[in-house]
C-alpha cells in the first residue's frame, strides 16, 4: 500500500511539473517565432522557420540590456540593505531585553497585515517631498527592510546560543562584532534564502516603480514588459523574448541557492 501511495505521488509531481513547465516552454517556442507563427492552430511547439528576429528587436529597438542593468541594480542593493537591516534588527529582538520588546513585536507582525497597495499614496507623497520621484531611490527604500524579513531573521537568531556571544563579549568583542563575527556566519543559510525572497520580490516590482519611475530609460524590467502591450498592437514575440531573458536570472539564483533552502528547512524541523 505504501509504494502504491508512493507512485501515485510521483504521478502528482510530474504532473504538477508539466503543469508549470508547459506555459514556459511555449513562452519560449513563441519567442522563436514571428507574429503570424505565434497563434497558429494546430499550434507548433518547434517553428518550421525559427527566427532571431524577436531577440534583436528587444536589444535594438527596446534597449533591454539597460533595463535589465537598471533591474539588477535595484535588486541587487535593495537585497544587500534589506538582509542587513532584517539580521539586525531580528539580533536586537532575539538576543536583547528592553522595553516594550513584546509589543513592538507584535505591532510589527500586525504590520504584515497591512496591504502594501494602501500606502501608496502617503510613499509618494514622502518621495516628492524628498525629491526622489524618478530616482533609483525611491524605488529602493521601500523595501530595504520589511516585517517578514525581521521575523524571519529573529526566528534563526533565537537558535544561537548565548554562550557563544558571551564567549565573545569576554574575549573582548563588542556588540557588533559578535553580531557581525559570530551571529551572522551561524544564520548563514536564513540569509541566503531571505536574499533569494527579497530579490525576487524586487525583481518582479512592478506596481511601485510605474509610479515613481517617470522616463523610460529609468525602468526597471517588469515596466519596460509592460510597455510593450500596446492598446491597437501587442508584438507577441518580442515580448515572450523578454520575458523568458527576464525569467533566466530568477532560475539561475534558485538553482544555485536552492541547498540553503534544504538547510534551513532542516534548521527548522531540529529546532522544532
Amino acid at each position: 500500500m505504501r509504494k502504491l501511495w508512493t507512485i501515485l505521488l510521483y504521478f502528482l509531481l510530474v504532473g504538477v511539473l508539466v503543469a508549470l513547465a508547459v506555459p514556459f516552454l511555449w513562452m519560449l517556442s513563441a519567442s522563436f517565432k514571428e507574429q503570424s507563427d505565434i497563434f497558429r492552430s494546430p499550434p507548433e511547439i518547434v517553428s518550421d522557420a525559427p527566427t532571431m528576429l524577436n531577440y534583436v528587436r528587444l536589444f535594438v529597438e527596446y534597449n533591454f540590456l539597460r533595463h535589465f542593468r537598471n533591474s539588477v541594480y535595484i535588486g541587487v542593493v535593495q537585497t544587500l540593505l534589506n538582509i542587513f537591516l532584517s539580521a539586525l534588527a531580528g539580533f536586537a529582538f532575539a538576543k536583547y531585553a528592553f522595553r516594550l520588546k513584546n509589543f513592538l513585536f507584535l505591532v510589527l507582525l500586525g504590520s504584515m497585515m497591512i496591504p502594501m497597495h494602501t500606502t501608496f499614496v502617503p510613499l509618494f507623497q514622502l518621495a516628492i517631498k524628498l525629491n526622489l520621484v524618478d530616482k533609483f531611490a525611491a524605488v529602493i527604500l521601500p523595501g530595504v527592510v520589511g516585517a517578514f524579513g525581521i521575523f524571519f531573521m529573529r526566528q534563526h537568531m533565537e537558535s544561537i546560543p548565548d554562550e557563544l556571544l558571551d564567549a565573545g563579549r569576554i574575549d573582548g568583542t563588542s556588540e557588533f562584532g559578535a553580531f557581525l563575527r559570530i551571529a551572522l556566519p551561524l544564520v548563514r543559510p536564513a540569509l541566503m534564502i531571505l536574499a533569494v525572497i527579497s530579490f525576487i520580490n524586487s525583481w518582479n516590482n512592478y506596481v511601485w516603480p510605474m509610479i515613481v519611475i517617470r522616463s523610460r530609460e529609468m525602468q526597471p524590467l517588469p515596466v519596460m514588459l509592460a510597455g510593450l502591450v500596446g492598446l491597437y498592437r501587442m508584438e507577441h514575440g518580442i515580448l515572450m523574448a523578454g520575458a523568458f531573458l527576464s525569467a533566466l536570472p530568477v532560475l539561475l539564483l534558485f538553482s544555485l541557492f536552492q541547498r540553503y533552502f534544504v538547510q534551513g528547512i532542516l534548521q527548522g524541523a531540529v529546532r522544532g
